[in-house]
């Protein structure tokens, strides 16, 4: 317990006023049910709260992160950063798998690194916020460790911008895209490809890639950033 304290204190500057909430996001109820007789708290049901409140932070910065995107776009991108497997890189990377109390079965079975035990555990930490500190504490700490990685585009493996560009270019009636490829070198096993996309005839991105998928991907990711910001 200690040591958590430490952690969150040192790199978040968050000190818990209740120590029994930070203390029941890192249980599992697999350690509940192995020290029945403590009459511990496990994490399940602060999670679910956590899990409402990240949605409604991450949902807010979208929304004005990126005023020209609709409802279906907004949603895809959401669902990746909130999914499991990117929750659970977030717990690792705040170190919160080093210190959640685990039975001994579960411990056994490597439930320290099972991504839905580590997704839990993250929402589990955020809902423990939100009732200790509140929302404002609840979404600096969001902002710190989640927003940084839209930021970076860390999540743009996870979007199709090729149907992105064609449901933003085509709202308004149909046009015709197309992808060009400029430039392919390099031996069989190391290829590279530059690909430009177009509307009616007309430029709109660039893209490079080690396949003409992944370059097509990048050009029209590019294209989307340009008509963003017109």
């Amino acid at each position: 317990m200690e040591e958590i304290k430490d952690i969150i204190k040192k790199h978040y500057q968050i000190v818990f006023d209740n120590e029994d909430l930070l203390l029941e996001a890192f249980t599992h109820s697999s350690y509940v049910n192995e020290h029945r007789q403590l009459n511990l708290k496990h994490n399940e049901r602060i999670e679910f709260l956590g899990d409402a409140v990240l949605e409604v932070v991450v949902s807010e910065f979208l929304f004005h992160q990126y005023p020209e995107w609709n409802e279906g776009k907004l949603t895809r991108l959401r669902a990746q950063i909130v999914c499991e497997p990117s929750l659970a890189a977030f717990a690792k990377e705040c170190s919160f798998d080093q210190y959640i109390r685990l039975g001994k079965g579960e411990e056994r079975m490597n439930g320290r690194h099972r991504p839905a035990l580590l997704c839990d555990l993250f929402e589990a930490f955020i809902g423990a916020l939100f009732l200790d500190k509140g929302m404002e504490a609840a979404k600096k700490f969001i902002y710190q460790v989640v927003l940084p990685k839209i930021k970076e585009d860390a999540f743009s493996h996870a979007m199709d911008y090729k149907t992105l560009l064609q449901e933003e270019l085509q709202k308004d009636g149909d046009i015709q895209i197309q992808y060009r490829t400029v430039l392919e070198e390099g031996p069989s096993h190391a290829k590279s490809f530059e690909i430009e996309v177009y509307a009616n005839d007309k430029l709109l991105g660039t893209g490079k890639g080690t396949s003409k998928k992944s370059a097509e991907q990048n050009a029209a990711q590019m294209a989307l950033k340009k008509i963003v910001k017109k």
